[in-house]
């Protein structure tokens, strides 16, 4: 079994590695050549691939946790599902937009301090608080339906799905499906 704040920070450290290399190679405008240039779309799709199924089950099974065990929980999950939202729209409008357009480097670069920004808000915030009232067994049995929901998540962002469990339970595999079925037929799956 693994804890909850295991599995999350795994995510949060593959994100951060992502992110530390997007600020790396060179952008079309400076001179990146056709090859850097793909390796940013391959770790832009990255990015937006674990960012979905990440946010996915958080929305699912993390953020309602936060709302039924910490005081002030409520406010807590709204503001970083705020912050998911927002991270969406920018995700969403990246799968539109080549490397070599300039749109894609506003686009990355907006993501980067806002993606670090809400990493830093769950780990220094909400993880502390959630560490007080909740018990190693049901760390543990929160981990576990992460990493499940995980394997079976969403791997595109859908900014305009109400990120409400019922809906997301109701919603989510069919939205899996349809996703995994786009990258299978585009061949991002094997990315």
């Amino acid at each position: 079994m693994a804890n909850v704040f295991d599995v999350l920070r795994k995510d949060h450290e593959e994100v951060k590695r992502v992110l530390a290399e997007l600020e790396t190679p060179p952008a079309a405008a400076v001179g990146g050549t056709a090859e850097q240039l793909e390796l940013r779309g391959r770790l832009v799709d990255q990015l937006i691939i674990e960012e979905s199924k990440h946010e996915a089950v958080e929305e699912e099974y993390f953020w309602p946790t936060v709302r039924d065990k910490v005081p002030d929980g409520d406010q807590l999950a709204d503001k970083a599902i705020e912050q998911e939202q927002q991270a969406k729209h920018i995700l969403n409008d990246l799968l539109d937009v080549e490397p070599g357009d300039p749109k894609f480097e506003e686009l990355v670069l907006r993501f980067i301090p806002e993606g670090r920004e809400h990493i830093t808000y769950e780990e220094n915030r909400v993880w502390p608080e959630l560490q007080k009232v909740l018990s190693p067994e049901e760390g543990d049995e929160l981990g576990d339906k992460l990493e499940k929901g995980k394997k079976i998540a969403p791997t595109r962002p859908h900014p305009h799905i109400p990120p409400r469990p019922g809906i997301l339970k109701a919603t989510g595999p069919a939205v899996a499906a349809a996703d995994k079925a786009v990258d299978k037929i585009t061949g991002r799956d094997k990315e």
